[in-house]
Order: C-alpha cells, then structure tokens, then sequence
C-alpha cells in the first residue's frame, strides 16, 4: 500500500472570466476562468473576494493568485486569495503583499503532533516521541521540524496515532522502528535517496478540534 501524497503550491494564472459558479441559489463559490491552456473553476477564497474591488463582468481579463492542491490521482484543486483585474497581455509573477503571508506559512516548521493520552503512551508512545527527535537530530532537522504533544486523537486501540502537519496525514500503531523511514518519506530533502516506507495514512477529519499543547521534555515521557 502506497501513501496518498499531496503537494501544496502557490500558482498565479491569467486569463478571461467567463462567470461565477453558484452554489445554494445565492452563494458564490467559485469563478471559471478561461486561459491558453483551457478552462479552470477556481475557488473563492474571502480574501479573494474582497480584493476584486468592483463587480465583474464576463469577459474581464484577471490575474489570480492563490494556492494549489495535487493529490496522488493528478486531482488538482485551486484556491483563489488575490484576484486583481489587468489589461489583456498583462502580466506578473510578483507575489501580492496581502498573499505573502500564505507563503511565509509554506516556509513555517513543520509539526509532527504525538497523540500523549495514556493508551498510546502505553502502546509505544514515549518511545516513539524519542525516536522522532533522534531522527529529525540526525537529519538536522530539529530547528525545522517541531514535536507536539496532542490530546486524545481517537482510535486508541489503534495507537500509536502521529499525524505530519501541514498535510494532515496520520499513521496509526507506529512503532519506534518505523520512525526513520517515515522522517526520510516525510522529508526527503534532509534524506538523499532514503527509501519510502509503506504505511496507510488514516483519517484525521478531527484534527483541526484538537487542542494541541507542546510537547513536554524527553525527561519526562
């Protein structure tokens, strides 16, 4: 079984609105824009919406910036942050102020959250947490990647339960001897030509209710 990958980028395309799309009778959600290579259906973020600045009309000329989502099946999905009108042939690869801070958020630490509820401290869990910071050391990692402690990620009969932030993917009855392999998958840049291990991520719709604390010192798992 092979891991579902999702990439994150910024995008920035030109092209010709040809309409917004209309969801519940009323709320707009997405725009269609025409470019040279085809039609996209891009969506609305708030920000983007508040940054047209007048009404639009089918055929303005727009550049859009936003951020882009690949998953492993080649599903792409876009999201718009800037919208800004331009004459047609018009162009820039300049990042708006008001988007920058969505890439300083691409440059932040990346998270590993460690569920530290008893049951998976029970099932490896101290040992896991050790093994990770002894892995993102020997990688030179640890002033990019942070370790935090979370409260209880459910399914805990399944634990370990870890889950790498920001894409969200969580790994159940992790051990300590897994720990290597899934830091090389996670960041192959620190790993040349490290093997990928094979491990299902699970669900983690919940994760955005978990109140998440720092982690505590090794001394103390």
């Amino acid at each position: 079984m092979s891991k579902k990958d999702k990439q994150i980028a910024l995008f920035s395309l030109q092209g010709r609105f040809l309409g917004f799309i209309v969801e519940d009778g009323y709320k707009i959600k997405r725009l269609r824009l025409e470019t040279a290579d085809g039609e996209y259906s891009i969506k609305l973020s708030k920000e983007a919406r508040a940054s047209v600045g007048r009404v639009l009309s089918p055929g303005d000329w727009l550049q859009i910036w936003g951020e882009k989502t690949v998953k492993d099946d080649d599903d792409v999905k876009l999201k718009a942050y800037r919208i800004m009108v331009v004459d047609s042939g018009q162009s820039s690869d300049i990042l708006p102020e008001r988007l920058a801070p969505l890439a300083e958020a691409r440059k932040s630490k990346a998270t590993i959250l460690v569920c530290q509820k008893s049951d998976c401290m029970k099932r490896g869990g101290k040992a896991v947490c050790k093994a990770l910071e002894s892995a993102l050391g020997d990688r030179g990692l640890t002033d990019q990647v942070t370790i935090r402690g979370t409260g209880c990620m459910k399914h805990c009969k399944a634990g370990p339960n870890i889950v790498f932030m920001p894409d969200k993917t969580r790994y159940s009855r992790i051990s300590a001897g897994d720990v290597p392999a899934l830091v090389n998958q996670h960041f192959p840049q620190a790993t040349p030509g490290a093997e990928e291990l094979s491990l299902t991520p699970g669900k983690s719709d919940t994760l955005d209710k978990i109140a998440v604390e720092e982690c505590v010192n090794h001394q103390s798992w």
